[in-house]
């Protein structure tokens, strides 16, 4: 499919994007695949960062697909048609990637050949030709009441500053549901303790208020109190969560610690942070709170995604029934 001469060595200028050189700071930019290519990669980087306002993994995410798709069609954007995106993803298939994961890299691609059909860059768009697989749903594992009252015990069994702030995150993952990467950047000033909410600026940079409880209230209070103080240094800044040398909280060690706190708790699924945030859904729908208050208290941009904890919920039911029921 033609592209405006734009490949390797091409040698043909492209409106907008300069002719050597990679685009300047960012995670476009380099890669050896020849400075014009580079180049798109630096413009596709920018249109995902500024104009559609992609989190920084989601951007490094699509950024690392396209780098792979065009390394398999030997660099060359103008190989860029629907046989070869056809292959590329087939031979992900042999290697053993799952249907979520091609579905996945299936849209960065779509939306990588329509970036660059609306700059000139390719005369059609193949990405429009290409179907995928409907990713799988595969419910996901969650703990029930009582293992989620084991954990949280667990972890208020200390009174060391990092043993006060895992409590109070542990409290907060569970009391709202919120993703690691959320409640790793919230400041001081997000959380509102009379009216006990947080703010907390979801994907897409779309804010939202959500609720938590007063264990939660009283876990953030020990930890503001008597641990947060303790971790303070010269550029700790407003980050509500401290890391031990003073730096925002990352959300790997968040993740290293709930799987650490989760191996104490006898028959609990080893699961990160977002298990918790799984576990805090399916336990809000199993008290009775409606499909929509959870999305929304969830940052979902579409009810289809939040349904799945009503599918987590009925096997629930149908795993204690066919335990419980002597004729199941």
């Amino acid at each position: 499919m033609a592209c405006g001469g734009l490949g390797v060595g091409g040698g043909v200028a492209v409106e907008g994007v300069p002719r050597t050189g990679p685009a300047a700071g960012g995670d476009g930019s380099g890669g050896g695949l020849g400075p014009e290519v580079d180049a798109v990669l630096g413009a596709f980087e920018r249109h995902l960062r500024f104009e559609r306002d992609l989190s920084g993994h989601t951007v490094r995410a699509y950024l690392g697909d396209v780098r792979a798709l065009l390394g398999f069609l030997g660099g060359r954007i103008e190989g860029l048609e629907v046989g070869g995106l056809r292959g590329w993803l087939a031979e992900m298939h042999g290697a053993g990637a799952s249907r979520a994961t091609l579905a996945r890299r299936t849209a960065c691609v779509r939306t990588f050949t329509a970036f660059c059909h609306r700059n000139g860059w390719l005369s059609q768009d193949p990405g429009l030709l290409l179907g995928s697989a409907k990713a799988g749903r595969e419910l996901p594992a969650v703990l029930d009441q009582e293992q989620a009252r084991e954990v949280l015990d667990v972890a208020g069994a200390g009174a060391e500053p990092k043993e006060l702030r895992d409590q109070a995150v542990l409290e907060l993952l569970y009391a709202t549901g919120v993703r690691v990467s959320e409640l790793c950047a919230l400041d001081v000033d997000d959380v509102d303790r009379d009216r006990r909410v947080l703010r907390v600026m979801g994907k897409g940079r779309k804010q939202r208020s959500v609720p938590f409880g007063a264990p939660a209230l009283r876990a953030l209070d020990r930890w503001c109190v008597h641990g947060r103080p303790l971790l303070m240094r010269e550029g700790s800044g407003a980050a509500l969560f401290l890391g031990v040398r003073g730096g925002r909280l990352d959300p790997g060690t968040v993740r290293r610690m709930v799987h650490a706190r989760l191996r104490q708790v006898e028959g609990a699924p080893d699961m990160g942070p977002h298990g918790l945030r799984h576990t805090a859904a399916t336990h809000l729908l199993e008290g009775g709170a409606d499909l929509r208050s959870v999305q929304e208290l969830l940052g979902h941009a579409s009810l289809s995604s939040t349904q799945i904890y009503t599918h987590v919920s009925i096997e629930r039911l149908r795993a204690a029934y066919r335990q419980a029921h002597p004729r199941a």
